[in-house]
């Protein structure tokens, strides 16, 4: 349908608002006949009851009894009646209707009101579909809920995330779809994809180019039809709510907000209906532009918006770059000369053995990185070397050794930095699409696609991409950078002594340092794109499970970076002091896993274990036969007394669950005074790979004269031993193991 002309937009504005508000009506009547009057309704996983209908009208809706007063109110919002209505001693009409209007600007301004009505009513709708359970699937993630909306608020609220883009319909192919897209995960903007154009949906588009979707990939389709909209809207309506001080009921405050703070705008793609144009209104009437690839009459000044409220852009390399400038939004894209796309919307990207081209570390060949600092005169800023061969002269499918060194310098550069900054490596690989890394120190993994090494990326790439990323992050204390990759094995075997004795010194400085002589503990929320509901806590006696951060590090990270991902925890309120629970860590943890862990016990291993992402570096199993636990390395490839390998052993416990039983922890905390000392420490650990105890050995040794056990380290098992229980069982029985006198584990 054309819209060439104002009285064109406003006519379907009204014309849609009304479609939407007897459709709701009747739905409501429908319904109260089918299922009764005070059936309960509302959205999952939220105490806002319908959101956008709570924000503008001080409403708590509870039952479908209530909607027809909504109803009614919705229907004052077209044509926007000067009459009081249910916002008190200021009217929601009056706050709507800007004085001192022209004809025209009064005619428009009907229009974009008439809009509300229609987002009144699609929130009224949609939240009918729910009371059957969730009426999306395949992919659709339907209303988005408050823990997820907290995370989304806080990462746009603090620009970590610049913006939100919501694309309506669908473009006139994949592959135009596609392009969209990767500029705006390029941007590391949130992409939202609702309805359908030609019965055809954007989310089809891309899954037809293989695009992954989702929240980790920074596109998350939430509903197929126009009403869908209302679950960006509602989206909006919370944060001004939770981060802007938004009361209930304050339509100013709402507007104003949503106009001045939120950093979203709208691309419409494809034909306009009576009930997109209606939808679209309300978006321009709530502060939002639109952008569109219809010709339309276009809106260049509006009241409501920043600058332009509906422009029409013909060629669709411009359209997202326009959408950007009428929300006034100033997008900080690095500019890292590389041949694959680079976004924090790639960290969580995985890459299977097939799709993999080649692979550095994981156990499988020697591979290390490591940040050192230098003398300001002893390097040269930028200058990256390779040192062996580069991915395109390496076998497809085949393993290779990798030796990352950053060198760094800078005036205001500490010792205690170079942790810090060395653990930062894992997250700047990880942007760029096609590599995958996990790990850390000499226990580190990557992966790269054989798509990533068909468009050109070589290791030198990876210099580039940490030069400008320390540079761009760190500039406060770092001034030079200087990246050294290494893939011969001699170079390698030569530098590595110097690597691990840094590593060890590095430890050492925790040694006489205990969980009761501080006060506050340390967070690391690095691996949240993988493990979206981890939360790692971490003590002096109890280092981050990936064996890289350690409380002095997490301490000196927060320094540089308040808003980082290590974040100071409070140990106040103790619950249990042998189990090591406090109300502190508690509410913490809660309140940054999503809402999926309520308690933690950091010394224990059966009652609320600290749960784990995917980088720890080994799995402690419990084995109720012999009483006690078995501890599993990732490089161990052979089976255990559990009748599981490591990886099956670490797809219990990865990806943030919390198992009591089952834990993922660093080597380290092995042998540390903490380690599950609710259950009897590491009288507890009957069974470990010869190669894990020969690599913890002179630690283990000097802990068991610790706890007064001489010879338990020949008393634990290990694969030359057993592999099965009843052969564990005899051997336990045959050295005596102390686990034998302990209390019962189950």
């Amino acid at each position: 349908m054309n819209i060439q002309t104002q009285n064109d937009f406003i006519s379907m504005a009204i014309d849609g608002a009304k479609i939407s508000v007897e459709a709701a009506s009747g739905l409501i009547k429908q319904t109260i006949k089918e299922k009764g009057e005070k059936i309960a309704i509302g959205f999952p996983d939220t105490a806002f009851y319908l959101p956008f209908i709570n924000a503008l009208l001080s409403k708590e809706i509870k039952d479908i009894s209530q909607l027809q007063d909504i109803i009614d109110a919705a229907k004052t919002f077209i044509h926007s009646p000067t009459t009081e209505t249910m916002a008190g001693s200021v009217s929601i009409s009056a706050v709507f209707r800007p004085e001192k209007l022209v004809k025209e600007k009064d005619d428009l301004n009907k229009a974009l009101n008439s809009g509300i009505a229609a987002i009144i009513s699609s929130e009224i709708i949609e939240a009918i579909r729910y009371l059957d359970g969730k009426p999306y699937s395949d992919g659709w993630q339907g209303f988005i809920g408050d823990a997820v909306y907290r995370s989304l608020g806080l990462v746009l609220v603090d620009g970590r995330m610049p913006a939100v883009c919501v694309i309506l319909g669908a473009a006139p192919d994949s592959k135009i779809a596609t392009d969209i897209i990767r500029e705006l995960q390029s941007k590391n903007i949130l992409t939202l994809l609702v309805g359908k154009s030609r019965g055809v949906t954007f989310k089809s588009q891309l899954e037809e180019n293989k695009v992954s979707l989702g929240l980790e990939s920074y596109v998350v389709p939430i509903g197929p039809n126009t009403t869908s909209l209302i679950y960006a809207v509602n989206f909006v309506s919370r944060v001004a709510l939770s981060f802007g001080g938004v009361k209930r009921g304050d339509v100013s405050g709402l507007l104003k907000y949503i106009k001045e703070r939120m950093p979203v705008f709208v691309i419409a793609l494809g034909e306009l209906d009576s009930l997109k144009v209606s939808a679209l209104a309300a978006i321009i009437r709530l502060g939002l532009p639109v952008v569109t690839d219809q010709d339309v009459w276009e809106i260049e000044e509006c009241d409501t918006t920043i600058h332009e409220a509906l422009v029409t852009v013909d060629d669709y390399a411009d359209i997202v770059s326009k959408a950007i400038e009428m929300r006034g939004i100033k997008i900080k894209v690095d500019k890292i000369d590389i041949p694959v796309n680079y976004s924090a919307a790639f960290e969580g990207e995985r890459i299977r053995k097939e799709n993999m081209y080649v692979e550095f570390g994981g156990g499988r060949s020697k591979s290390f990185e490591f940040v050192r600092s230098r003398k300001m005169d002893e390097i040269k800023d930028g200058e990256i070397k390779l040192i062996g061969k580069d991915i395109n002269e390496m076998l497809e499918c085949n393993s290779y050794p990798l030796g990352i060194i950053v060198d760094v310098a800078g005036r205001n550069m500490e010792d205690d930095f170079e942790p810090v900054l060395e653990r930062q490596i894992h997250r700047f690989l990880n942007y760029a699409m096609g590599v995958f890394h996990i790990g850390q120190r000499d226990m580190n993994w990557i992966r790269i696609s054989k798509d990533a090494q068909k468009a050109g990326l070589d290791l030198r790439h990876f210099g580039k991409i940490l030069h400008a990323k320390f540079h761009n992050e760190y500039s406060s204390i770092v001034d030079k950078i200087a990246v050294t990759l290494l893939t011969s094995v001699e170079e390698i075997n030569k530098i590595l002594p110097e690597v691990r004795s840094s590593y060890k010194k590095r430890d050492e400085r925790l040694k006489n340092m205990k969980d009761d002589t501080v006060d506050t503990f340390y967070s690391c929320l690095l691996c949240t794109s993988f493990a979206p509901n981890h939360v790692c806590v971490i003590t002096p006696e109890r280092m981050g499970l990936c064996g890289a951060i350690s409380w002095l590090d997490a301490k000196a990270s927060f320094e540089i970076s308040p808003t980082g991902g290590n974040r100071p925890i409070e140990r106040k309120d103790c619950v249990d002091t042998a189990k090591g629970m406090w109300n502190g860590i508690n509410e913490f943890v809660y309140n940054n896993s999503n809402k999926t862990i309520e308690k933690l016990s950091l010394y224990s291993l059966m009652d609320s274990p600290m749960s784990s992402c995917g980088c720890f570096e080994c799995v402690v199993a419990v084995i109720p036969e012999a009483n006690g636990v078995i501890i599993v390395n990732r490089e161990y490839p052979g089976m255990t007394p559990i009748g599981m390998k490591f990886t099956t052993l670490a797809g219990s416990v990865g990806g943030g669950q919390q198992t009591p039983g089952f834990m993922g922890i660093a080597k380290k905390y092995i042998t540390s005074q903490r380690f599950i000392s609710a259950e009897g420490g590491l009288k507890r650990v009957v069974w470990m790979p010869k190669a894990l105890k020969d690599t913890i050995g002179p630690e283990l040794e000097q802990r068991v004269k610790e706890i007064s056990e001489p010879g338990l380290v020949d008393k634990i098992a290990d694969e030359t031993i057993c592999t099965e229980v009843p052969e564990l069982l005899d051997f336990l029985q045959k050295v005596k193991h102390p686990v034998l006198s302990l209390e019962p584990l189950m």
